[in-house]
C-alpha cells in the first residue's frame, strides 16, 4: 500500500508538470508566476523537467492553475443542444488537449486511492478513459454492447433505459477484471446514472471493488443518487448541466 501511495504521489507531481506545460503553450512565464506566486526561474526549471516539485508545492500549483484552465466552463461551452434537448459532445471527446487537462483533474481528485483498472462503456467513454488509464499506467476495460468473435467467455449486465422499452446489454471479457481489482469508472456523460450503475454491477459480478466514478459532464445531480456504491466512494463530474 505504501508503494502504491508513493507511486500515485509521483504520478500527481509529474501530472502537475504536464499541466504547467499545457498552460505554458498559451501563457507566458510571467503570467504563470503571478498566478502561482513562484519565480519565473523556478517555473522554467519545472517546465523543462530539470526539477520535480515536492508534493505540497505540486498541490499548490495545481490549485492555482485549476482556475486558469477553467475546465468546467470550457466543457460547457463545447456542448451543443438541438431542438429536442439532446446535446452533441463530439467537440469534447475529440479534443485530446482538453481531455488531457481533464485527465490531470482525475489524477488530482483520485490521488492516493488504489486503482488497478479503468472501466468505461463504448463508445464515447473510450477517449477519456484511455488517457486516464495511460496516465495511471493501468489496464483499460471497455464494456461493449456486442460480443466479439474470438472471446470465449463474457460477463454481461442488462438494463432497460427509462422510457425506452429496449434492453441494453454490456459485455466484458470474463478475465478482464479479477477479484480484488479496484476499478475506477470513467465515462463521458452521465444523464440518468443507468449506464454507470450497469458498470458497477459488472464490477461486483467479477468480484472487484469500485474505486470511484468520474464523468466529464453530469446532467443534474439526480443520477448520483441511483448508484449503488459505498458512502465513501467518490463520484465526480467535471462539469454539470441542468436538465431541460
Amino acid at each position: 500500500m505504501k508503494t502504491e501511495t508513493h507511486t500515485r504521489d509521483l504520478e500527481f507531481r509529474l501530472m502537475t508538470i504536464k499541466m504547467l506545460n499545457t498552460i505554458k503553450k498559451k501563457h507566458t512565464y510571467r503570467e504563470i508566476s503571478q498566478w502561482t506566486g513562484l519565480p519565473v526561474t523556478v517555473l522554467s526549471r519545472y517546465v523543462k523537467g530539470h526539477v520535480l516539485p515536492a508534493s505540497k508545492r505540486s498541490r499548490e500549483i495545481w490549485n492555482s492553475l485549476q482556475k486558469v484552465a477553467d475546465l468546467e466552463n470550457t466543457l460547457l461551452s463545447r456542448i451543443k443542444f438541438d431542438d429536442m434537448g439532446y446535446f452533441d459532445n463530439t467537440q469534447i471527446v475529440w479534443d485530446t488537449s482538453l481531455l488531457r487537462l481533464a485527465t490531470q483533474y482525475v489524477v488530482a481528485k483520485f490521488a492516493g486511492r488504489r486503482i488497478t483498472k479503468i472501466l468505461t462503456a463504448a463508445v464515447d467513454g473510450i477517449p477519456p478513459a484511455t488517457l486516464v488509464a495511460s496516465s495511471l499506467d493501468v489496464d483499460l476495460v471497455v464494456a461493449k454492447k456486442t460480443r466479439e468473435v474470438g472471446v470465449k467467455d463474457y460477463v454481461e449486465e442488462s438494463y432497460v433505459p427509462q422510457d425506452s422499452g429496449v434492453v441494453v446489454t454490456f459485455y466484458v471479457p470474463k478475465d478482464s477484471i479479477k477479484k480484488g481489482d479496484s476499478v475506477l469508472i470513467v465515462d463521458d456523460i452521465a444523464r440518468t446514472g443507468e449506464t454507470q450503475e450497469a458498470l458497477i454491477h459488472l464490477i461486483h459480478k467479477m468480484r472487484g471493488e469500485v474505486a470511484g466514478i468520474f464523468v466529464l459532464v453530469g446532467v443534474g445531480e439526480e443520477w448520483k443518487t441511483k448508484l449503488s456504491i459505498p458512502p465513501n466512494c467518490p463520484v465526480e463530474a467535471l462539469a454539470e448541466i441542468q436538465k431541460k
